[in-house]
């Protein structure tokens, strides 16, 4: 009797604002009008380009982005598009200029953290290990510590085969928990760090003798070539902010006055910060490392008081800094915790050291390219006169007004007994839920009304 498998689809599925974006939309150094997700903003995104080839080859050391446009005109998208465009491992730290204040730690070390994890490391290192293809494995078992009712593995076996040679070692119980902890069998691909005595599953070979299913929860890969001892170039991937709480950690008590016994964290010394810089220079220099410059988007700027710009000023001149975006909607508006006002609320200073890029309203055939895009990414099927409707809406009112009636439009198709959106849905739909312009006009009309 064959068991039945059959495909489910998952509960939850969530599809996030931005989840389209793949990358600015540039193909050959020329814009496509809609590309990676994106629609529209020609000139920004060429702007945005430009940027990330500067960030490549080294030459926007102590300068920033300024994103500047009205409300739904992509500048978070604009972000995005730019870390995506710099590498799949890029980090991306995406802050609110409000999330700043916090209660819990001071503005510099939240400030702190967020620029640290905004570096990526990638680290490479050689070491001393045994690869190869499991060819056979045999444990050896003894009493277990604390039940003697129970066995656990004090030893093992293990036949390891390359393309070229095999070998079969013996290893102590720390490793033979290891491999039997990560149910390595026969096919399992598998090296085994000398030093450390760490077990890492690479994947899985069709070899002579191994198991092989239908549905693999391991990838296939090749047999390893060479020897089975050898040196292996390793690579690790940390952000700044990683070392930090690892070095802080390996302080005895210093960890435990940081870190309290119940883990909450507490402000990272000056000092291991400054180790920590000094291990990341020293590995670059030598070769053994290299670094990863990500993103830190932060919206809202002009919510940032005159401390948190004196602080990210000097923050920019660093030379282990991410690259800074900033967006705004404001215009002339004061800077906070000051009399002075400022265009965007952004001290002159500071202004000075930023690139500013300008995002545009959208027109009628870039909202109607959007709304498609978005209806695909929340799998709604929109007939053409509801998609006519909702660009109409995304004209008279706004972009994310439109985009937001989406599902509501399904849910209610759905409920009429069809699959596709049609023109009524989204009429019925948009009574129910008022836009940003009608809201106001409503508070008008019933001004007198309103508490004050």
């Amino acid at each position: 009797m064959g068991f039945k498998i059959e495909e489910v689809s998952p509960k939850f599925e969530r599809v996030s604002l931005h989840s389209h974006i793949r990358g600015l939309g540039i193909r050959d150094g020329k814009v496509q009008f809609a590309s990676d997700g994106f629609v529209g903003q020609v000139e920004a995104r060429e702007a945005a380009y430009y940027v990330t080839k500067l960030i490549k080859d080294g030459r926007f050391g102590g300068k920033g982005v300024l994103l500047v446009g009205p409300p739904g005109t992509g500048k978070t998208a604009l972000a995005i598009g730019i870390a995506r465009e710099l590498g799949f491992d890029t980090p991306f730290v995406h802050l609110s200029a409000a999330e700043i204040f916090s209660l819990e730690v001071k503005k510099t070390e939240f400030l702190t953290r967020a620029l640290r994890r905004g570096v990526g490391v990638r680290i490479r290192e050689l070491r001393k290990v045994y690869e190869g293809v499991v060819r056979k494995i045999d444990y050896k078992f003894g009493r277990h510590p604390y039940n003697p009712y129970a066995q656990i593995p004090v030893a093992a076996t293990v036949t390891l085969r390359t393309k070229q040679e095999e070998k079969t070692l013996r290893v102590p119980q720390e490793i033979a928990q290891q491999l039997a902890d990560s149910n390595v069998e026969t096919g399992d691909v598998i090296w085994i760090d000398e030093e450390t005595g760490r077990v890492f599953v690479q994947g899985k070979t069709e070899e002579e003798g191994a198991e092989v299913y239908d549905v693999n929860v391991r990838k296939k890969i090749e047999v390893p070539s060479g020897p089975v001892y050898k040196d292996k170039e390793i690579t690790r991937y940390f952000t700044c902010h990683d070392l930090d709480v690892l070095n802080a950690r390996q302080q005895g008590l210093l960890s435990m006055l940081m870190f309290g016994t119940a883990g909450e964290e507490k402000e990272i010394p000056l000092e291991v910060r400054k180790s920590v810089d000094e291990f990341i220079m020293k590995t670059v220099n030598e070769g053994k490392g290299e670094l990863i410059p990500g993103v830190i988007f932060i919206d809202d700027a002009h919510m940032l008081d005159i401390e948190t710009w004196a602080f990210l000023t000097r923050a920019m001149e660093s030379e282990l800094s991410p690259i800074m975006i900033l967006a705004t909607n404001r215009g002339f508006t004061k800077i906070r915790g000051t009399d002075i006002e400022s265009p965007h609320g952004i001290p002159l200073d500071m202004l000075d050291r930023l690139i500013i890029i300008r995002t545009r309203f959208y027109n009628e055939q870039e909202i109607k390219e959007i709304i498609k895009i978005r209806a695909r990414e929340e799998k709604v099927d929109l007939s053409e006169d509801a998609l006519e409707e909702l660009t109409k809406v995304g004209l008279e009112h706004s972009l994310r007004y439109a985009t937001q009636l989406l599902s509501p439009s399904l849910i209610r198709a759905k409920e009429m007994g069809r699959n596709k959106v049609e023109k009524e849905d989204v009429e019925y739909i948009k009574k129910l839920f008022v836009s940003t312009k009608e809201s106001v006009e409503y508070v008008k009309e019933l001004e007198k009304y309103f508490l004050r």
